[in-house]
């Protein structure tokens, strides 16, 4: 075990899905136990950090933070509302109503907790699908004080654009790495800028462990993609800002961006988590630094950026 961190970064957040689900494409220790899960969860807790980032379709995530929490109110909990895959506009109002609360429900079971700090979208549609019914729902119950703060995760700068029309939205959960180019082109980073009271979290910055995977064989083969070019660049840059690794380059990147205030990150095992929190210890990159990275790394289609598009592995 490494020393407890006296001043733990404060925009650091505990991404559980890996304690839920298999999950990543480069994950080659799978799902960690329920005791092993626990066990990060409550280490996480211990080093400071406060806030984590679930969902109710990450599988065993929530009831895990509820059996690592057992009442220890320092953990924030950040959840997604179920992705109510099974709605649509012509749905009865009074069955969206029930999975909604359904939803609301089973999460504050499983956690342990009578209301939920942060609530957000897991569809950005849902701010208008149904007829508005879905987004009305939980306004509601922010008001009434079951939900603390309302947010949509978004997976495109349209669908963020979207979320900055309602005003009720204070956070937006969004991906973000070294090669994602999107939202700087899109001018979003103003747009987020400009609205006070608003949170941006970041995932995927290490695009589900592609970036720092030794292995180029784990990537999804997508047209336009060179994944040696993109592990030499890293590297090269790596080296170039004196970094310890391509991980800290990319935390460093994405951290010295003024627009995002936390970054998701998961781990499968303690010492995993123990690694990454001490790499928030490390400098951002200057603006200098990340004008170098953006110049530096090779333009890669959008079908890269989003995991849901990428092809199924070959059997």
């Amino acid at each position: 075990m490494t020393e407890q961190i006296s001043q733990p970064a404060d925009d650091f957040i505990l991404g559980t899905v890996q304690l839920g689900l298999p999950y990543g494409i480069a994950n080659q220790s799978g799902m960690p136990s329920r005791e092993d899960a626990i066990a990060i969860i409550r280490r996480a807790l211990d080093l400071g950090i406060s806030k984590l980032d679930t969902a109710r379709a990450y599988g065993e995530s929530e009831e895990r933070i509820g059996d690592a929490l057992n009442g220890d109110l320092r953990g924030h909990v950040i959840t997604k509302l179920d992705p109510l895959d099974g709605l649509n506009d012509s749905t009865p109002i009074s069955t969206v109503k029930r999975a909604v609360n359904s939803s609301i429900r089973l999460s504050c079971r499983a956690l342990a907790r009578d209301h939920l700090p942060t609530l957000t979208l897991h569809r950005a549609k849902h701010l208008s699908a149904c007829n508005g019914t879905i987004w009305r729902e939980l306004v509601k119950m922010r008001d009434t004080g079951k939900i603390g703060r309302l947010g949509v995760s978004v997976q495109s700068p349209a669908e963020a654009v979207g979320a900055l029309h309602e005003v009720r939205v204070s956070q937006i959960q969004l991906p973000f790495n070294v090669l994602d180019w999107r939202w700087r082109e899109a001018g979003l980073p103003a747009l987020f800028r400009q609205r006070k009271g608003l949170n941006i979290h970041v995932r995927g910055t290490l695009l589900q462990g592609l970036l720092t995977s030794d292995d180029i064989d784990v990537w999804p083969e997508i047209e336009g993609v060179r994944p040696a070019e993109i592990m030499q660049k890293l590297t090269e840059l790596t080296e170039r800002f004196n970094r310890q690794n391509a991980t800290d380059l990319c935390f460093a990147y994405a951290r010295a961006q003024d627009w995002i205030d936390g970054l998701v990150v998961g781990s499968e095992t303690q010492e995993q988590l123990e690694a990454n929190i001490a790499l928030f210890e490390n400098a951002p990159l200057t603006a200098e630094e990340c004008l170098t990275v953006e110049r530096t790394m090779p333009p890669v289609p959008e079908q890269l950026l989003d995991p849901a598009q990428w092809p199924l592995p070959a059997q």
